[in-house]
Formats: C-alpha cells, structure tokens, sequence
C-alpha cells in the first residue's frame, strides 16, 4: 500500500517554501524603523511611539483603530484577465480607507490570503499589490497568512482578507458628533467602481452584454477588464495632511468611506439626532463607468445610488469657513473635489436637494 503524503492531498510543501522566499523583500519595502525585527518569529512587532527625529510619533491618549475586509468578487475579473497584482492595492484600500474616517493614522496591515493550490507567481503578484498599497498609506505589511486549501477552492479560484490597525489620540478620535448645521459635504473623486458591487458588475457584462474581458469599450477608452480592474483609491495621506494642517481647531467633523450602500447608507451610519444631510446630485461628475453599467443592465438609478459610489470615494464633512482651503489641499494632493451638500437641522437622515436631477450624468 502506497503512503500518504501532504502533497497527495493537494499541498506541497516544497511549493509552499519557494512562495514563501518570494515575499520578505516585498513586505521589506514597507518597513519602517518602527518595525522591530523578529526572523522566524509567529507575530509582527510594532514600535507606537518612535523616538527619532525624521519618524517621531508621541501619543498623549492613544486608541487604536481595527478595521478588516476583502476584495470580493472583483477577484474572478483578476481570474478573467490574468492581472492579480491590483486586487492586492484594493485589499489594503477597503481596510485603510475606514481607519482613517475615525482620524486614524495607519500603523500596520496583515493580510490573509487563501488558494486551492501552492502558486509562487501568483502569491507574488498578489503580494506586489497589496505591498504597493501600504507605500501608498504609509503603512507596514506586518505579516500575513497564505492558506492552501484544494478541497475548499476550486482551480483558478482564491480569496484575500485583509485587516489594518491604526491608531489616534482620543482627543482627535472623529466620530461625526460634532457635526452641525450648515457644516459642508466635500465630495472626493472616486477612481471608478473601486470594489463593491461586483456581483452586479459581472452579471451585466458578462451574464447579460456578453462581453469579455479583452473587448474594447469605445466610450471608456479601454477594455473592460482595464475598467473594471481599476484599483480603489486610498485616501490615507491626504486625510492625514488635512488633518495635521489643522491641529488646534475642530475643523473636520466626519468622514465617510462610500463604499457598497452608496452615498446614504454610508452618510446616514455617521449623523448625530437631529441632524440631516441634503445633496446635490448635479453637484459632481459621474465618471463614464456608472452610465455605460446602468445602459448595459438597464438598472433604475435608485439601484445604481445603492449599490456604488458613483463617483465620490470619499465625503469630508467640514466647518463651511475652511472648506475651500480643504479643496485646496486635496487639489495640491492630485484630488478632485466639490461641494457635493450641507448639513441642516432636521429628521437624522440624508436626502436629495430638491433641485437634484434624477437623471443626472446617467
């Protein structure tokens, strides 16, 4: 009788170590001093407060801030089109993106990432991804977890979780109770349909349009698997000059990630009683995705409202006498941005200004 062996059963261990050799230099990019080392160890360790000159960080009142998601189906397009190293910059985008509505700083991101076979090239391109997205937040890739299981995942298949932590003084903590009437909506530009509502996305294009990923879109100026593999945006360093710029003064009252429930669902989660939200629907640019999903699938407006962003990744709500110069900074950052609301006295809620168009850049 023959023996039993690890890799009978789908998993092979010297698979698992090469992959394994692909990924200290990536996380390496990462690392800043307040990464302690420890080689082979079972845990990351992470330095909060830093002595140094140049990455000098002393908190009076520290709380820290966890946040964890994924990617969702977005990853069968990543399947579709071979391109796995832009899933990995969304991962850390879903996570980091919430941390810093609490005024957050992002310290560290871990993630999870789960596959029915050992495939180096593939962990690497995944890895590649999510390293350059903690460059981009100014965090650290921790450590992580690769799980190989083959009765569990089908071939081609894979899963990624991801989970930051972040930290702010209590003092800064960002909870949108200070918000109050006449307080502005700035709206911050999208970069597309970032990661949410995907199973919606594929049934339209690819269940019901019958288009594939390599098929040209004339009015996007690209294919569908480049539109719809765009990688979320992340908002951590632009919030965290905002947010330093104005260091004495309350000037930031909330901040909401739009992400799937759109602009109400994620606006109404962060209202204090008594306060209501009115936006103006004409007020922003629609980028050319949303219109060309909605005619594809024929979707009610209200629908597309619920399940994306439409355009706004973000929404800073403010003290109305430094909005501008919040628009600035995010203009000096790269960012687009418009008034997109006010606050008001009135039933906790959020609703359309009613000279909104329905119809809107659909």
């Amino acid at each position: 009788m023959a023996k039993a062996t690890y890799k009978d059963a789908g998993v092979d261990l010297d698979s698992y170590a090469q992959a394994m050799t692909r990924l200290p230099q990536l996380l390496g990019r990462t690392h800043t001093p307040r990464v302690l080392r420890l080689d082979a160890g079972f845990a990351g360790l992470f330095q909060l407060d830093f002595p140094s000159q140049l990455f000098a960080r002393k908190y009076q009142d520290p709380v820290l801030v966890a946040c964890t998601d994924g990617v969702g189906t977005k990853l069968k397009v990543a399947a579709l089109t071979g391109v796995h190293n832009t899933v990995g910059i969304d991962l850390v985008a879903m996570s980091v993106n919430d941390a810093i509505c609490c005024g957050a700083e992002p310290l560290f991101f871990l993630d999870y990432v789960a596959m029915p076979k050992d495939d180096p090239p593939l962990l690497e391109q995944i890895v590649e991804g999510i390293t350059a997205g903690c460059i981009q937040s100014d965090c650290a890739l921790l450590g992580g977890e690769t799980a190989v299981m083959p009765d569990l995942y089908a071939p081609g298949d894979y899963d990624l979780a991801g989970f930051c932590v972040g930290v702010v003084d209590r003092k800064g903590v960002i909870d949108g109770s200070a918000i109050a009437a006449d307080d502005v909506l700035i709206g911050v530009a999208s970069a597309g349909l970032h990661s949410n509502g995907f199973s919606l996305v594929r049934k339209i294009v690819f269940e019901i349009a019958a288009l594939t990923v390599d098929d040209y879109v004339e009015e996007l100026g690209q294919t569908v698997g480049q539109a719809l593999l765009q990688p979320t945006r992340i908002y951590a360093a632009p919030v965290r000059m905002i947010l330093s710029h104005y260091r004495v003064k309350s000037v930031v009252h909330a901040i909401a990630h739009i992400t799937g429930g759109g602009l109400h669902e994620n606006l109404e989660r962060i209202l204090p009683e008594g306060i209501q939200l009115v936006i103006d629907r004409g007020s922003w640019n629609v980028p050319q995705v949303f219109g060309w999903l909605a005619r594809l699938g024929e979707v009610e407006p209200d629908e597309m409202d619920r399940v994306f962003n439409m355009g706004v990744g973000l929404v800073l709500i403010v003290s109305p006498y430094y909005a501008e110069s919040i628009r600035q900074q995010l203009t000096r950052c790269g960012l687009e941005s418009w008034i997109i609301g006010h606050a008001r006295q009135g039933p906790r809620g959020v609703v359309w200004a009613e000279s909104s168009s329905a119809d809107v850049n659909r």
